[in-house]
């Protein structure tokens, strides 16, 4: 989907016009469209820096901030393909550690979409191409590239000869193109295992181990899972790596949830399981405090949107929309943090997304729900989230955007409320334009 993506810039909105009227931007899986536009442009993804391609469906791009962390701390030029973006298209397509400019991403969406007439290539295949020939015409020492939708048919699965393949974790989600199933899900996920590259993955049920070793064999590489090649826990507030290259002890993430330390583990694991961009001891140790990840529970700055409440008011943004993602989520908020308070919850999530799934481990830590709806997407009404709220016992209030809901929570008088802001990316990002917090 084209995810209604604006530019203020206005070459950038001219190609962006351009791709709504070449393609309904629909979410149709395969290669063929993928594989049409980048022959057309040369084949750029046969020539880009060793590529770190992560899958998962929940975390990816908290390790693809873990990678990149590390990668820098040591030294080294970075690309980073990832989405979707939160306020700015750029914040896909990151050009040796900077996001890349309104004037060089008008020139390469141009140049792809000069040549996809006929192709019917989606929103995010696009995308993909002007990625790919962004990274390579710029120098740098590794590719970090995040799969968009599943991954054996994801337009990034062109990459033939990944240096490292990864796979954070799994869950029920994108059911309409991935299946019903975990076992189906997993499957998709490992469909980006490559010759030579090591398949490394977090730890998974045993039900699961069957389809991992399909994936290998039929990639002829290995599956290096969590638990078996490599393995990591929080002890002691440090976060505690082994393999069979030894320990590291490292600081715990700055990323906030107890889920951080396990993709920061998976990171490292991927990296000490390729030869292509050796790093120092010293670079890994300091990955958790330098990754940043913006609206995975990040605490809100006391900007614009906020400022109806009290200084006091903490609160988090996460945009995270399935029921791995609600677990980790509530699973931050023990009683310590909440200090004896419940919950303001201000929510939106799409249409196609499980309401009960998400909302279900938060029973018992919210006070009252507050409904938006995810402007430019289909999503659920506020009838959706009030009849959870009436099961729980408790009221719901439905708002038309995000500052009605702020001021809704500010007339409640109290000197230092707890709030939570989630439920979709997309209104992550608009909390965070409103908030004057945007991602660089």
């Amino acid at each position: 989907m084209a995810d209604h993506a604006v530019s203020d810039h206005p070459a950038v909105q001219a190609q962006l016009d351009r791709l709504w009227s070449l393609s309904p931007g629909a979410d149709i899986l395969g290669l063929e469209r993928i594989t049409t536009l980048l022959d057309r442009l040369g084949n750029p993804h046969r020539a880009l820096p060793p590529v770190f391609h992560v899958a998962g469906t929940n975390g990816k791009g908290s390790t693809c901030a873990f990678l990149r962390a590390a990668m820098e701390a040591d030294g080294k030029s970075v690309h980073v393909f990832t989405s979707p973006h939160l306020v700015r298209f750029n914040e896909r397509i990151r050009v040796a550690g900077q996001l890349i400019s309104d004037d060089a991403l008008a020139r390469y969406l141009e140049r792809v979409l000069d040549i996809a007439e006929g192709v019917d290539a989606s929103f995010f295949e696009v995308t993909t191409a002007a990625a790919f020939l962004a990274f390579t015409e710029h120098p740098a020492d590794a590719c970090i590239i995040e799969v968009g939708l599943g991954g054996r048919l994801d337009a990034t699965n062109v990459i033939a000869n990944p240096v490292v393949c990864g796979i954070a974790q799994l869950g029920i989600d994108h059911q309409a193109f991935l299946g019903d199933t975990l076992a189906a899900i997993a499957a998709e996920k490992a469909g980006i295992a490559k010759p030579g590259a090591p398949l490394v993955t977090q730890r998974y049920v045993e039900s699961l181990f069957p389809v991992m070793m399909d994936a290998v064999a039929r990639a002829r590489t290995s599956w290096i899972g969590q638990g078996d090649g490599w393995d990591a826990a929080a002890y002691r507030d440090r976060l505690h790596y082994r393999d069979e290259q030894g320990r590291l002890d490292t600081p715990l993430p700055r990323l906030a949830g107890a889920h951080q330390v396990q993709n920061a583990a998976l990171a490292f694991a991927m990296l000490r399981h390729q030869n292509a961009v050796p790093l120092s001891e010293a670079a890994l140790k300091a990955a958790p405090l330098w990754a940043h990840w913006p609206a995975r529970l990040q605490r809100l700055d006391h900007g614009p949107l906020l400022a109806p409440l009290p200084d006091a008011t903490a609160a988090w943004l996460d945009g995270g929309h399935n029921a791995g993602a609600g677990e980790a989520i509530s699973a931050f908020f023990t009683s310590d943090r909440l200090e004896g308070q419940k919950l303001q919850l201000v929510i939106g999530m799409l249409a196609n997304k499980d309401v009960d799934a998400f909302l279900s481990p938060f029973a018992g830590r919210i006070a009252h729900v507050h409904a938006l709806p995810v402007p430019g997407h289909e999503h659920h009404e506020a009838e959706r989230f009030a009849a959870i709220a009436t099961r729980w016992g408790i009221g719901c209030t439905a708002h038309e955007e995000p500052t009605g809901a702020i001021r809704a929570v500010a007339a409640l008088g109290e000197p230092a409320p707890k709030l939570l802001i989630g439920g979709s990316l997309y209104l992550a990002g608009e909390i965070l334009r409103l908030n004057d917090q945007l991602p660089d």
